[in-house]
């Protein structure tokens, strides 16, 4: 079954094949499903046609996939041009709601990169200082 250019599983049970959706989630599932009157636990593959249409009639009051998508980055967007703190944390890719990022956030922030002196092995390794030279001598 196809819905607004998502393809929904067929084997899996109508409440659950719908949050595949952007924009549908397990609470809007029950509403939907209640509007078209059409049983969840039924599985997508046995649907008929009268029903994935009246699936699809419910869906349009909802705001979902491009539509969503495109107002959720206008609002980013918006949130940058003003200069908001949430605007400044979105452009330094930065966590928005208030998490620590002392040390955790590593999703966000990347990979975590040492900062500071190198072991003298290490140097050699990547080739900033030859084998008989000490760390402090390259520097000058």
């Amino acid at each position: 079954m196809r819905i607004i250019g998502v393809n929904i599983p067929d084997e899996k049970r109508l409440d659950i094949a719908l949050t595949y959706l952007y924009g549908i989630g397990r609470r809007n599932v029950n509403d939907v499903l209640v509007k078209a009157g059409v049983e969840g636990s039924k599985r997508v593959k046995t649907l008929s046609e009268d029903d994935q249409k009246k699936i699809q009639k419910a869906l349009e009051t909802y705001l979902i996939e491009g539509d969503l998508r495109a107002q959720v980055t206008s609002n980013i967007k918006r949130l940058k041009e003003v200069g908001s703190y949430r605007g400044t944390r979105h452009i330094k890719n930065l966590p928005v709601r208030g998490q620590r990022t002392r040390s955790n956030a590593r999703t966000k922030r990347g990979k975590r990169v040492t900062i500071g002196a190198i072991k003298k092995e290490a140097a050699q390794k990547m080739g900033i200082v030859a084998k008989g030279e000490s760390a402090a001598k390259t520097k000058k």
